[in-house]
C-alpha cells in the first residue's frame, strides 16, 4: 500500500472581512456608526498534495495567496472551509505533537531576539521543544558548521549581516529536526553571494535528510536551482502543477536566437534590419539575441544562415521569470474574462 501524502489539502479556502473606509471627513464619521466592508478570498478552494521528501516551489504574485496557504498549514491562522492535514495532524489544531515535526521561516520575520547572541535564542528554542543537551548540541553543531557560522554564535543578532541573520534564523528553525520545513521567501534582501550560499545550504540539507520543503520565492533562481516541483497559484486558486521543464512547454510560446556574427558580417542598423526575424532583445556586436517564435525557429535560422555569415547560433528557452510572468498574465485574462 503507497504511503499517504505528506501535505494533503482539499478545497481549502480562506475569506477575510475588509473594512472599507470611506474618503472625506463626513463619511468616515459617518462609517463609525455604519462599517461596509467586503469579502477578499485569499485562498479560494485549493486541492493539494505533496509527497514526502518533495521540494515544492509554491509561486504566484504579491496577494495571490501563497502566505496565507503556508500560515493555515502552520497552524497561525484557522481556514474558512476545507480540510488539510500534514503528517496526519489538522494544523489549526495546534497540537504540541505537530509543532513538533514542522518549521516556518518567514524572510521578513525574526523569531531570535535581537540583542541578544543567536546562541541564546537557540538555547531558549531547546526548551521550547525539550531537547536533551546532546541532541541540541548535535544538531546546532552540524548546522552552525554546514552555514559556516560557528564563529558568529555570540555575537548579538542586531550586529549580523542579512545573509548571516538568515542563516541562525534556518539554524532556529531545523535544531529540533522538523520533518516539514515551509519556507516563505527565505532569500529576500540577500546579495547574491548570500543567495547561493543559502540554496546551496538547502540543497545539501533537503538531499541528506530527506525532509519535505513547500518553498514561497520570488527569485527564480531560487526555483530553478533547489526544486523538482512548481505550483503556481494566483487570484486565490491553482493554476499550474507540475515540473520545471513543463512550464515551459505549456506556457512559452517563444525562443532566445543568440547570433555571433563573423567578422566584417554584423548588420548596418542591426535592429532594423532583424525585426522582421524576431523582437530585438539585446545587440552587443557582433553578437544579437532575438525573441523568436517556438514555431517560426527553425525556419528563421534557414532565413538567417542563407543571409548571414555566422560564427556560432544558441537556441533557448525564455528565462524562467519571463515565463512565470506569462502565466500570470494568462491567468489575469482569465479572471478579466470570468468577472466581465
Amino acid at each position: 500500500m503507497p504511503d499517504e501524502p505528506i501535505i494533503e489539502i482539499r478545497q481549502l479556502t480562506k475569506t477575510y472581512r475588509v473594512y472599507q473606509k470611506p474618503e472625506g471627513l463626513w463619511a468616515s464619521v459617518r462609517g463609525l456608526v455604519r462599517r461596509r466592508y467586503r469579502e477578499v478570498r485569499a485562498v479560494r478552494g485549493i486541492d493539494l498534495t505533496v509527497e514526502k521528501g518533495e521540494f515544492v516551489a509554491f509561486l504566484g504574485p504579491n496577494g495571490a495567496g501563497k502566505t496565507t496557504t503556508l500560515k493555515l498549514l502552520s497552524g497561525v491562522i484557522s481556514p474558512t472551509s476545507g480540510t488539510a492535514r500534514v503528517m496526519g495532524y489538522i494544523p489549526w489544531k495546534r497540537e504540541n505533537a505537530y509543532r513538533r515535526r514542522f518549521a516556518l521561516v518567514m524572510g521578513q520575520k525574526n523569531q531570535l531576539w535581537w540583542d541578544l547572541p543567536a546562541q541564546e535564542s537557540f538555547r531558549l528554542h531547546r526548551h521550547i521543544y525539550g531537547l536533551d543537551e546532546a541532541a541540541f548540541e548535535s544538531a546546532r553543531d552540524e548546522l552552525t558548521e554546514l552555514l559556516g557560522v560557528r564563529h558568529l554564535l555570540q555575537q548579538p543578532v542586531r550586529e549580523l549581516s542579512l545573509g548571516e541573520r538568515m542563516k541562525m534564523e534556518l539554524i532556529a528553525a531545523l535544531l529540533h529536526r522538523p520533518e516539514v520545513l515551509f519556507l516563505d521567501e527565505p532569500t529576500i534582501g540577500l546579495d547574491v553571494v548570500a543567495q547561493h550560499n543559502i540554496q546551496e545550504f538547502l540543497r545539501e540539507y533537503q538531499r541528506s535528510r530527506g525532509i519535505t520543503i513547500l518553498l514561497t520565492s520570488h527569485y527564480m533562481k531560487d526555483v530553478s536551482a533547489l526544486c523538482q516541483r512548481l505550483v503556481i497559484i494566483a487570484s486565490g486558486g491553482i493554476h499550474y502543477d507540475g515540473s520545471l521543464s513543463g512550464i515551459i512547454d505549456t506556457f512559452s510560446k517563444h525562443k532566445i536566437v543568440t547570433l555571433l556574427f563573423a567578422e566584417g558580417s554584423f548588420p548596418h542598423a542591426a535592429e532594423r534590419v532583424l525585426a522582421p526575424y524576431g523582437e530585438v532583445k539585446e545587440v552587443q556586436p557582433p553578437r544579437i539575441k532575438l525573441r523568436v517564435e517556438r514555431t517560426k525557429v527553425a525556419e528563421t535560422l534557414s532565413a538567417l544562415l542563407a543571409r548571414y555569415s555566422l560564427d556560432d547560433v544558441s537556441v533557448e528557452d525564455l528565462p524562467l521569470e519571463d515565463v512565470i510572468a506569462q502565466v500570470f498574465e494568462h491567468v489575469d485574462h482569465q479572471e478579466e474574462a470570468r468577472v466581465g
